[in-house]
């Protein structure tokens, strides 16, 4: 009988390293919000629910810079790629509360230039005092 003095660790490393991804990839999911945007207060708003149907994340932070799904990317493109997002899309808007009023403008804009009204716009719930 043959004596077995060594284990093979390959299938062991293998394994290790699939676990290893697939912490990575849900860790990444969830990290999601990581700009740090000071979102208006507001006393009537709603708690907003995810839905399934297909949504485009935009955000503008107090410098006035706009994000696209935490995508750093300006107005001029964003104009000229509007027409790709269909009609029924679901737009999520987050606006630091120190943003100008004008870049909020120019995406509204944006918006309207190619018919796009499902807008969602995030706020945070004001405390009672």
């Amino acid at each position: 009988m043959k004596r077995f003095d060594d284990i093979n660790v390959v299938p062991l490393i293998d394994v290790m390293l699939v676990l290893l991804a697939v912490v990575l990839i849900t860790a990444s999911f969830i990290v999601h919000d990581s700009m740090d945007l000071q979102l208006p207060d507001t006393e009537s708003t709603t708690e907003y629910v995810p839905t399934k149907d297909e949504t485009k994340n935009f955000a503008i932070d107090a410098e006035g810079t706009l994000y696209i799904d935490d995508k750093k990317t300006s107005y001029d493109e964003f104009k000229q790629q509007a027409h790709l997002i269909p009609a029924k899309t679901g737009l999520i808007i987050k606006v630091d509360e120190n943003a100008k009023f004008g870049d909020f403008v120019k995406l509204v804009d944006i918006f309207k230039q190619h018919q796009l009204h499902n807008l969602t716009f995030l706020t945070d719930k004001a405390e009672k005092k």
